[in-house]
């Protein structure tokens, strides 16, 4: 079971992640919603598309653009449409 953790609280945990680029994607089911927080951020990636970013927030800690997923990926990254990334500097990876 994979799991994404910061401060100490679960972020999301699947035994379902798609690995891409050496990031584990979690499945849209796997995230505790309840901690993230959609920021006003995109950036594009040449075969995977735009990535939208997320804040993290715990209590009354923000981890700023600490996440993000591909809402309409291009064909190439279909199978990670709605995962969800951590930056592994930000948020540790249990694997």
């Amino acid at each position: 079971m994979v799991q994404a953790i910061w401060n100490g609280t679960i972020l999301a945990q699947s035994d379902r992640c798609e690995v891409v680029e050496g990031n584990q994607y979690f499945p849209p089911d796997s995230i505790n919603q309840d901690y993230f927080q959609s920021i006003d951020k995109t950036t594009v990636c040449p075969w995977k598309g735009t990535a939208n970013y997320y804040d993290i927030v715990v209590g009354d800690d923000v981890n700023p653009g600490a996440a993000w997923y591909y809402a309409e990926p291009k064909a190439a990254a279909s199978n990670i449409k709605g995962y969800v990334a951590f930056y592994r500097n930000k948020v540790d990876i249990k694997v």
